[in-house]
């Protein structure tokens, strides 16, 4: 289905963004990453624009387009009580500024049925407290998607995922982690992969300006105090 198809990767290294990787690369894409930590392609802080340009730079020049390009990357996760404004801007420039200038990077280069998949997170519709610098790049991604969306009506689909809890680190959860969820389980990595690849997919032609929800039906649960089981603590 990606045969030959040129798919860029921000935060391609590990956790979520390394499957994705690997199943893309499974289909048969050429896959390019830009992550803080070692990979093949791309090393360097997205957080920096001149980063960004020299990354954007070598894609065009290897492969001369784009097909797909994955926002992934995260940002800083700080709260109110310990994050500087400095901190606090990072976080904005990894999350919100970054997706925001690869897409202009790329925008001449950009395949006919090209499409954009901003990881956003079940964050930005609500919060745990101290989590402020997260959680307000994550709100901004969203809504920066359907900005995109409609303004690159035409040339890419744009969409974006939001992920609930996902392990990465293989772990086997039970009892009330699992049961917790409405699905019976924590998320994976390949969870938020599949919906990667059906967004980037011909099959997904019609849905653009969308967010995807996908953590195991939890921000659909309400949750009252004594309900469940569950009491609230001041």
């Amino acid at each position: 289905m990606f045969q030959n198809k040129v798919v860029v990767i921000t935060g391609g290294a590990g956790g979520i963004g390394k499957v994705i990787c690997e199943e893309f690369t499974k289909a048969g894409a050429k896959v390019c990453v830009i992550d803080i930590a070692e990979n093949p392609f791309f090393v360097g802080d997205i957080g920096e624009e001149e980063t960004l340009e020299r990354f954007a730079a070598k894609v065009i020049a290897q492969y001369g387009h784009v097909d797909c390009l994955i926002n992934n990357a995260p940002p800083l996760f700080k709260g109110i009580d310990s994050c500087t404004w400095e901190e606090f801007n990072y976080a904005l420039r990894v999350g919100v500024s970054a997706p925001y200038r690869l897409t202009q990077l790329f925008l001449p280069h950009f395949a006919p049925g090209a499409s954009i998949v901003n990881i956003s997170s079940s964050r930005d519709r609500m919060s745990q407290a101290q989590s402020e610098s997260y959680t307000a790049a994550k709100g901004g991604i969203s809504a920066l998607t359907h900005a995109l969306a409609v303004s690159l009506s035409g040339k890419v689909r744009v969409n974006s995922i939001s992920p609930g809890w996902i392990d990465t680190a293989g772990t086997l959860y039970d009892g009330a982690d699992a049961a917790q969820h409405p699905a019976g389980r924590v998320g994976t990595p390949l969870d938020i992969a599949n919906m990667v690849l059906f967004l980037c997919s011909e099959q997904a032609g019609f849905i653009t300006g969308e967010n995807i929800c996908i953590d195991g039906g939890m921000t659909k649960q309400m949750i009252y105090h004594a309900d469940c089981g569950w009491t609230y603590q001041q």
